[in-house]
């Protein structure tokens, strides 16, 4: 196709609409669900585990509520900037295919990273329903993961968890003396005991991440405990948070200072506790965005600033679903010298991007600000076989895009923009600046040369250009796949 045919192409092409408006960072991804998220800091990168939600359809192939009942996956992305995320897949957790295939279930993960034996050996623990919690290893944040022990962590059979009503949503912390911890439970046993359920526990971790030590421990006087273990150490101090239950009575809102579904800490001088209640931290997403649900969170910290991960309905109420699919959020946290913690605000916009973003580096495709009409899934055989790991966008349609946040060119002359691509058709891509419409630096024509490896199409730009900007990539035809991109610049 002539250049002219493909401007022309490019004028006529309806572009797809994403799921978030510009200057959006939440949720953070939206090409999948991601609910109960936890965050992991190694190196220079957040990684985010979440709970794979995914669509649930009648027999004539309607959506319908979501009962968590087929989730069996774990989503995985990373971060070094928190708005540009890389995805790294659907971890393959539990189910006759997944790791820990005697689990039904994968809810409520749970990301710890320690050296053992001289070696750093990554931890995913997890639901199984509301009945146990499993354990995976791997040598890497993104897997491939594997079955540590072949059986529950923590089960109804673990001494003091019997009558524990939801035995699930572990937290776990790793001190600074290299004792670990695992946090989990959570239900009301009965209407009687909603005040004061009696379901949270504690559980010291082995030196080897995937056994117990002793017996867990009762987490006493948990005002209105529902479920979602959190647990962070700030400043010499143990900070335990959870979400309440949805039974406050309306007449004691004012007096507590809390609702339902908030995310409340409270604060000790061990780590088995006792706690003292602190106050709440961040209300029920019903509050901020009118969708109400079960509200989930992670408090972590990343080059000297505290986060809080959470999830909200705000993506499937822009896809006009309405059927309790979670998607992950971020923002900041401010917390004082003296410990204490100002409510948290959640919001579309999330928190401002921590670096530029270098295009001189070679990028997975699948490393996304925003985008719309695209999707990810598996290209190395590891990721086939186990879920997680490398990454290739794939579902490319006339129209479709990905969206990269701040981008600094640097004044540069860029010299060449170079693709790895696969597949059995011949597609384009537009690059343009700033917006869907915004000043073009080139369109490249993808010609794969094969379906399974890559080809490699290097592209003209001859274009200087400075300051910071957002990045689209905006593709045309369909039957091929992007894995990777990099500019070439000059003097």
């Amino acid at each position: 196709m002539a250049r002219e045919e493909v401007q022309e192409k490019y004028k006529q092409m309806k572009l797809q609409e994403g799921y978030k408006k510009q200057g959006e960072h939440n949720p953070v991804m939206t090409q999948r669900f991601g609910a109960d998220p936890y965050a992991l800091v190694y190196g220079d990168r957040v990684y985010l585990y979440m709970t794979g939600d995914v669509f649930i359809r009648n027999d004539n192939g309607e959506i319908i509520e979501n009962v968590y009942s087929q989730i069996d996956t774990i989503n995985v992305v990373s971060s070094e900037d928190l708005v540009n995320w890389t995805d790294h897949g659907t971890v393959y957790a539990a189910g006759s295919t997944g790791a820990a295939k005697w689990s039904r279930n994968s809810w409520a993960p749970a990301a710890v990273c320690k050296e053992i034996d001289g070696k750093m050996k990554f931890f995913l623990y997890f639901a199984n329903n509301g009945d146990g919690i499993a354990v995976l290893e791997a040598d890497s944040p993104t897997g491939p993961f594997t079955d540590a022990i072949k059986k529950p962590l923590i089960s109804r059979e673990t001494p003091a968890c019997s009558e524990v009503t939801w035995l699930f949503d572990p937290a776990v912390l790793l001190d600074d003396d290299g004792e670990a911890y695992i946090y989990f439970g959570g239900g009301v046993p009965s209407p009687g005991m909603a005040a004061n359920p009696g379901t949270a526990r504690v559980a010291k971790l082995g030196k080897d991440m995937v056994s117990i030590e002793g017996e867990p421990a009762v987490i006493a006087d948990v005002p209105y405990l529902y479920e979602d273990s959190g647990i962070n150490k700030i400043n010499g101090r143990y900070y335990y948070s959870y979400c309440s239950n949805f039974s406050v009575p309306k007449e004691k809102i004012s007096e507590l200072g809390f609702g339902n579904g908030e995310i409340m800490v409270m604060t000790g001088d061990d780590p088995m506790g006792p706690f003292t209640l602190v106050g709440s931290l961040l209300k029920n997403p019903g509050y901020f965005f009118g969708i109400e649900g079960n509200n989930h969170h992670c408090m972590f910290r990343f080059r000297d600033q505290w986060y809080m991960s959470y999830h909200t309905r705000v993506l499937e109420e822009r896809m006009g679903v309405l059927q309790n699919y979670r998607s992950t959020s971020i923002d900041a946290v401010q917390i004082a010298v003296n410990g204490e913690i100002s409510a948290i605000q959640a919001t579309r916009e999330g928190v401002p991007q921590m670096k530029a973003f270098d295009p001189y580096c070679t990028h997975k495709a699948a490393t996304i600000a925003s985008m719309a009409g695209v999707t990810t899934t598996q290209y190395s055989e590891s990721a086939i076989n186990s879920g997680s790991g490398d990454m290739i966008v794939t579902g490319i349609t006339d129209g479709s895009w990905i969206m990269v946040s701040g981008v600094d060119f640097g004044g540069k002359m860029i010299k060449t923009l170079e693709m790895s691509v696969r597949g059995t058709a011949k597609g384009y891509v537009k690059v343009c600046l700033d917006n869907l419409q915004g000043e073009e630096l080139c369109i490249a024509e993808l010609a794969p040369e094969s379906a399974e490896m890559l080809t490699v199409c290097i592209t003209a730009v001859g274009k200087q250009v400075s300051g910071m900007h957002d990045l689209y990539f905006v593709f045309a035809g369909q039957g091929y796949e992007v894995y990777e991109w990099k500019f070439e610049g000059g003097q």
